[in-house]
């Protein structure tokens, strides 16, 4: 397997910098973010900065892991080692001659890049929170106050789970919910089915693992976002088989809910979220403190209720 490090570089805009390849190499005159091979001795850091160095006439200076991605070519296998660079000096410019251009992400689906990429940009989309709402209680008010408090704090990403409320009253706060979050920027996944979700205009499903089970493809269209929530490897694998947007794997610690469930531990996550090409949200018993430790295992952030809700 060829290991390739590669570079989602992300300015203070929200743009993100991408290359075209050269015609004459493999998947030539597709575009892709800017990176190349790792030396087998080489740190993958080293290899981050010597790339860029020569592709873009840049130093980067903030970075971190993003994804990991094994890819599986007809000619070839790559690991897709990708980092998220923040800040760099220099100012980037086609070294070697190659198109360059700062794109929003939205943006990105009007460009062509290699099957291998779909999980880079998908990573490269996605916030390092996602918030899964608790039961709604005994005052709707209160529970929509938790929630603005939420976004306020940084929450860009939201579950909305319900499992006390009848239809009817699912549906009008779910609507209010989704009115909320987008009027902040924040994008929303209903606990429910495919079709509400489209109806109510949620930017997306949350599949548990009974329904993931029961997918034989993507339950939307590639404009939604499609999660599925995941306890073993089987699970994580067909959600991955499925191409969905992202997966939650839990429970990374023992938790109060749940406490007759086995924890995965940190060690295991890392060893199961190796072998998928989408991200993978750390869940149960995690805290913002643990989004770096979610990072270095390969994760994509963490997904919590109590420890992302309110202030």
């Amino acid at each position: 397997m060829i290991h390739v490090v590669a570079a989602v570089i992300k300015n203070g805009r929200g743009q993100f910098l991408i290359a075209r390849r050269p015609a004459h190499v493999h998947q030539g005159g597709l575009w892709e973010f800017p990176g190349g091979k790792k030396e087998p001795t080489e740190p993958p850091e080293n290899a981050l900065r010597r790339e860029l160095v020569e592709e873009l006439g840049i130093e980067p200076m903030d970075f971190r892991p993003l994804i990991q991605i094994p890819h599986h070519y007809p000619d070839k296998s790559v690991l897709l080692d990708v980092w998220l660079v923040s800040n760099w000096s220099g100012k980037p410019y086609g070294k070697e001659g190659q198109a360059i251009q700062w794109v929003q992400a939205h943006e990105l689906d009007d460009f062509q890049f290699p099957e291998a990429n779909t999980g880079i940009i998908k990573a490269a989309c996605l916030p390092a929170l996602y918030l899964i709402t608790p039961d709604v209680g005994n005052s709707e008010l209160a529970f929509m106050h938790q929630l603005e408090l939420s976004l306020q704090s940084g929450v860009s990403l939201v579950q909305f789970r319900q499992k006390q409320l009848e239809a009817g009253n699912f549906e009008r706060l779910a609507k209010q919910v989704i009115d909320r979050c987008h009027e902040s920027g924040a994008k929303v996944l209903l606990n429910s089915s495919p079709q509400l979700a489209k109806t109510l205009g949620a930017d997306g499903v949350q599949l548990n693992a009974d329904e993931l089970k029961a997918c034989k493809k993507r339950p939307l269209p590639k404009k939604y976002l499609v999660a599925a929530s995941c306890h073993n490897e089987l699970e994580l694998f067909h959600a991955n088989k499925l191409g969905l947007d992202f997966a939650l794997l839990s429970p990374v610690r023992k938790t109060s809910t749940h406490p007759d469930a086995r924890p995965l531990g940190w060690d295991r996550f890392t060893e199961w979220v190796a072998n998928m090409s989408i991200p993978v949200y750390a869940l149960g018993g995690v805290t913002r403190e643990d989004v770096d430790r979610s990072w270095e295992s390969g994760g994509q952030g963490v997904s919590a209720i109590t420890a992302l809700w309110g202030s």
